[in-house]
């Protein structure tokens, strides 16, 4: 009985250890989401500005640029991936690398090939357990990005479609990540970037208009481009992948954070019920072991007095 005392002691110092730490990470992750709340919300102005920039500059000319340019048989699409560089957040990278691979699925169902490039060391490690190709990656940065992380991931991706596929370029450019929608809720969402929808960026637009104005029937102004429409759409659709895949990295570090906390919040209540369920068994094996020495001296006493009775006779 007092070894096994002995061992429910242990476990509940070591669960008692683990719930500070998880404690302790819930209640980190918990302040790092309020300040990558701030920064989703804080890169929404520049990316709705942007938007409008793009739309306005597709819209109002007739040039035929390969980024808004629908190829006819794509054969080639890119798939960036975004996860996250540290484990202990639930389900939050799996998600991600699952929507990613129906993406894929899909998209090698029509034909195309895939190129991968993969944000955050889970889905590096997933992909390369499994010895698949990853065209680039990128690590060190998923639970605070900044935009030089964005324009680092961009350079490569603007590069690969702006070339022929026939030289290793693609047509398409998709983007896997996890969106921030609550503090209990975050989805993973699959996008293309390029080439552009304009009707995509026009709805998108006309809802952000209509939030801040409050109308739908805006008339959009006209533009006289100078030097030319393809050299502006040359400056602004890079950054506009930029702002796309910077608020894309924003939103999975917020959601991130979120599925952290979830995470550990859950495990600290699992620990605590540990806790209590080993002291409940500690506290019956030390009646047991109190119980045992009471009987164990009560018959030595009696034996006592049975032979002190025979002696007297």
């Amino acid at each position: 009985m007092g070894a096994q005392l002995r061992v429910y002691k242990r476990r509940i110092q070591a669960v008692t250890a683990t719930k500070k730490i998880t404690k302790a990470m819930e209640m980190i992750a918990a302040s790092r989401i309020v300040k990558a709340q701030r920064k989703v919300a804080a890169s929404m102005p520049y990316a709705t500005e942007l938007t409008r920039a793009v739309t306005a500059v597709a819209t109002g000319s007739n040039t035929n640029h390969p980024l808004t340019t629908e190829v006819e048989a794509p054969a080639r699409a890119a798939v960036l991936l975004l996860t996250s560089d540290r484990g202990l957040a639930g389900g939050y990278s799996s998600n991600a690398i699952k929507a990613a691979e129906r993406l894929r699925e899909r998209l090698a169902a029509e034909g195309k090939e895939v190129d991968t490039y993969i944000v955050g060391r889970k889905g590096v490690a997933y992909y390369g357990f499994r010895e698949r190709k990853v065209t680039e990656s990128w690590t060190g940065f998923t639970d605070s990005p900044e935009y030089s992380d964005a324009k680092k991931i961009a350079a490569p991706l603007i590069e690969s479609i702006q070339k022929d596929t026939a030289e290793g370029g693609v047509d398409e450019l998709h983007i896997v990540f996890t969106e921030f929608v609550s503090m209990m809720t975050q989805n993973a969402v699959d996008g293309r970037m390029l080439p552009l929808s304009l009707d995509a960026v026009t709805s998108a637009a006309d809802a952000e208009g209509t939030e801040k104005s409050g109308t739908k029937d805006e008339i959009l102004p006209l533009f006289d481009f100078e030097p030319s429409a393809e050299d502006v759409l040359d400056a602004l659709l890079p950054r506009y992948v930029e702002s796309r895949i910077y608020n894309a990295l924003l939103q999975a570090a917020a959601s991130e954070h979120a599925a952290r906390r979830r995470a550990m919040k859950s495990a600290t209540d699992n620990a605590g019920d540990l806790i209590k369920s080993l002291s409940r068994l500690a506290n019956a094996a030390r009646q047991a072991e109190i119980t045992q020495e009471i009987s164990e001296i009560v018959g030595g006493a009696g034996a006592l007095a049975d032979a002190s009775a025979g002696s007297d006779k």
